[in-house]
């Protein structure tokens, strides 16, 4: 198996798909028609955003939704940057909310942590040498 991608379940489709094209500079690869999902162009592993309703009615689970006054789920999306102090700028200044500025980990990693507009912890961080 291989990754796919990965979904997000959020209160608004549009509004997070505008959100992550300003905050973090990404193309949309497609809204359906509903505006129940939509899925970023990401590179080989797509981002994709589901209407909450939609979620419910797929899993039929109670679950922790995303939400900017609560903590955090147990999750976070990482985007590899070239320049994470700028990416980080660019996030804040788009409407993310800070959670750790960058600094460089022991391991060479440069990281820095925001939350999103739906409350979901995003990294922003260097490549890793392999």
């Amino acid at each position: 198996m291989k990754l796919g991608h990965v979904i997000l379940y959020v209160s608004d489709v549009v509004k997070t798909v505008e959100f992550y094209e300003k905050a973090f500079g990404l193309e949309r690869s497609f809204i359906d028609p509903t505006n129940m999902y939509a899925q970023m162009d990401t590179g080989t592993t797509a981002l994709g955003f589901a209407k909450e309703d939609l979620a419910s009615s797929n899993i039929k689970l109670e679950y922790h939704k995303n939400r900017v006054d609560s903590s955090p789920s147990g999750f976070e999306v990482s985007f590899a940057a070239d320049d994470v102090s700028a990416a980080f700028e660019k996030a804040l200044a788009n409407g993310c909310i800070k959670v750790a500025s960058p600094e460089k980990k022991p391991w060479g990693q440069e990281v820095a942590y925001v939350r999103d507009l739906n409350g979901v912890l995003v990294e922003m961080a260097s490549e890793m040498d392999k």
